[in-house]
């Protein structure tokens, strides 16, 4: 998962290959829930890894549910007929899957519980749910904002005597979860009578309540459903264990490699995109996100547990539709009327107005900084796309801690200006797809050569240090090419070899079968962690004279040009700039004094517990360097357009600030939102 504060997506041009998709944020978090209002244990496959999951875990093992995670299956031993632990306090974060239904669940259970969220959880309406409750006879208090979190359940001394003889009424304009929370709660008191849920007005998101009853039934709760009005929870009703079940993959999440398929032409050899996990006869009601991609023009086939998608129809074909059966990945239609015909109008879609953020408002921002005309409205949106290639605009989109609006907006990376776009708060998609941008990038090309930022310089000039940091910042893959050089010295050595031309070609078979691996700071051989191994001065000196030998530089060169892969690379070294990478968009040249590095080679050594005189390390550094430097095979030298960079009395936080700032300046999106 990404962590940096943007993330810059190259022009995309192709795709084709398989995707597998992560488990139903709305499936799990109301499994779990499930399972731990049942008697007995269940086991739970294929459960979301996200934030929301984690949230709602956190949330159940506070209460006394046991929680195990055998790296199979998550396992939840249900509380039953005990009672939670009460005179909790419950950070939900921004889990609306968490906050409305433990509300629901825990104001009937009784107990003593403070609920509350980060600031936009404190900003999401939850006043139609308490009042449903309140009808009950439920004491709950709000601790700030009418209306909304956080919130204080009162039922230290038991639940109250409950008003169940007349249907609880709740509005279905605002969100389907407050229906689902009651419905999920209410078998909880229906025991000994009949309880009944009354929707006022037009139930949204029905979708999203068809789910809901699905699961229930499979926890032994029948609810009778009545045209969507009256929901009817038998008398009775007691939740029990199914034992097993499986969380199907998101289908919201399915939306974006449906996109992607309907938008990007085939990567040669590929047949579009395949979905994985989830499948046309889905229970869940964003699966229909597939007849809206049709509808535009998509060639979509599937069966149970996969879907098929390729591009057909181009440009996409404009349409307008009445979003509220798929309220989720409407905003994936958003971001596909950018390459429509004409407008296209999502309307029916004001439950945007009350999710992570204002997703009309945030949308619709976003969608003018890319060229396009938006008209918003309380309940629709009408996109107009830009009109021709030089319309779109360079965007950094910003995110509004909303993981749906990242990943949709990754999409405009297929523009046909060819233009990258930015991703602000790329961590956001923890929500419910940690890995998106990963999944993402494994199954695109970019429209041009991948970014890379070259690092050259002499040996202990820092490079090393000052490409990792880069790197990480900007969530780029690393390549120390030095250590690529330094592990064939050790392999070498290993085999009994002299690092001399006689061994060459052995050398070199031996470079080109090392399964290397950079994994932060460590750098691994086949699964061993040998950086400590390769930072010796032997193995500074050994990385030299292999690096002299033509036959092992033609196995490495292979090696290196492999690592250029999206979203970029930063590769650092003496000849990334000059020879493995000419056409970098940016190349430093990183240099200090032969003094200063001299007392930084010995401070490393010192920290390892190893001395040397700095005399002798300066002696061999201004040995070292005229060797680098007269070698016949790619000297060490800048290269013609490198931006030079003495770090002799800089820090490495100022350094790393230096090349960002050389790196924005070639970039389109503006300074601001550089991070």
């Amino acid at each position: 998962m990404y962590s940096t504060a943007f993330l810059d997506i190259p022009a995309l041009a192709t795709a084709g290959g398989s995707v597998q998709l992560p488990g139903s944020k709305s499936i799990s978090n109301r499994v779990l829930l499930l399972a731990a209002l049942s008697r007995g244990t269940t086991t739970i496959h294929d459960l979301l890894d996200s934030d929301d999951t984690r949230v709602m875990l956190d949330a159940l093992r506070a209460l006394g549910c046991g929680v195990e995670d055998d790296g199979q299956a998550t396992h939840i031993a249900g509380l039953g007929d005990t009672r939670p632990m009460a005179a909790q306090t419950l950070f939900l974060g921004n889990a609306g899957t968490a906050m409305r239904p433990l509300t629901a669940a825990l104001a009937l259970l009784g107990g003593e519980y403070t609920l509350d969220g980060v600031a936009r959880m404190r900003e999401r309406p939850i006043g139609d749910l308490v009042d449903a409750l309140r009808q009950l006879g439920c004491r709950i208090d709000y601790l700030g904002s009418e209306g909304y979190p956080p919130l204080r359940i009162n039922h230290a001394e038991g639940v109250p005597t409950l008003e169940l003889d007349q249907p609880i009424r709740v509005r279905g304009d605002v969100s389907s979860q407050f229906l689902t929370a009651l419905l999920m709660a209410l078998p909880l008191v229906a025991d000994t009578q009949e309880v009944a849920v009354e929707v006022v007005g037009e139930l949204i998101s029905r979708p999203y309540i068809a789910i809901t009853l699905a699961l229930l039934d499979r926890f032994g709760i029948a609810v009778e459903n009545e045209n969507w009005q009256r929901f009817r929870i038998p008398a009775g009703s007691r939740y029990q264990s199914p034992g097993s079940i499986h969380v199907e993959a998101d289908a919201s999440s399915a939306s974006y490699f449906i996109a992607l398929g309907s938008i990007a032409p085939s990567a040669v050899g590929k047949k579009g995109i395949k979905i994985q996990g989830v499948g046309l006869d889905s229970i869940q009601g964003d699966i229909r996100f597939v007849d809206a991609a049709r509808a535009m023009g998509a060639e979509i086939s599937g069966g149970p547990n996969w879907l098929q998608v390729e591009r057909g129809a181009w440009p996409l074909k404009a349409i307008d539709l009445d979003c509220n059966h798929i309220p989720d990945a409407a905003m994936t239609l958003a971001v596909m009327a950018l390459y429509a015909d004409g407008p296209t109008v999502l309307r029916n879609i004001a439950s945007w107005r009350v999710k992570e953020t204002d997703r009309i408002a945030a949308m619709a921002a976003e969608l003018r900084k890319l060229g396009a005309g938006v008209e918003e409205g309380p309940d629709f949106l009408r996109i107009i796309p830009p009109t021709a290639a030089q319309a779109w605009r360079a965007a950094s989109i910003h995110t509004y801690d909303d993981h749906r609006v990242a990943m949709c907006f990754s999409l405009a990376a297929f523009n046909p200006a060819a233009l990258p776009v930015r991703i602000e708060d790329p961590r956001c998609v923890a929500k419910t797809f940690p890995d998106y941008f990963e999944t993402l990038f494994s199954v695109v090309q970019a429209a041009a050569q991948v970014p890379v930022i070259c690092i050259d310089g002499p040996t202990a000039s820092g490079k090393g240090t000052l490409a990792a940091q880069v790197a990480q910042r900007l969530g780029y893959r690393l390549l120390d090419s030095g250590a690529i050089y330094r592990v064939a010295g050790l392999a070498a050595r290993g085999a009994g070899l002299d690092i001399a031309p006689a061994n060459a070609v052995t050398i070199a078979n031996l470079a080109r079968s090392m399964a290397l691996r950079f994994d932060g700071a460590q750098v691994l051989l086949a699964g061993v962690d040998v950086s400590d191994a390769i930072r010796t001065e032997q193995a500074g000196m050994d990385a030299s004279r292999v690096s002299a030998l033509p036959e092992v530089r033609a196995a490495v060169i292979d090696v290196q040009l492999a690592f250029r892969s999206l979203p970029g690379l930063v590769a650092d070294g003496r000849d990334m700039g000059t020879v493995i990478f000419p056409g970098a968009l940016l190349k430093v040249y990183l240099t200090a004094s032969a003094a200063q590095r001299a007392e930084r080679r010995h401070q490393q050594l010192l920290a390892r517990g190893l001395d040397a005189k700095i005399a002798d390390l300066r002696a061999d550094l201004e040995a070292r360097d005229a060797r680098d430097m007269t070698r016949s095979v790619a000297p060490l030298k800048p290269a013609q357009d490198a931006l030079v960079l003495d770090n002799s009395e800089l820090t490495i936080e100022q350094a790393v600030d230096q090349v960002l700032a050389w790196w924005q300046q070639r970039q389109p999106f503006a300074q601001s939102a550089a991070g």
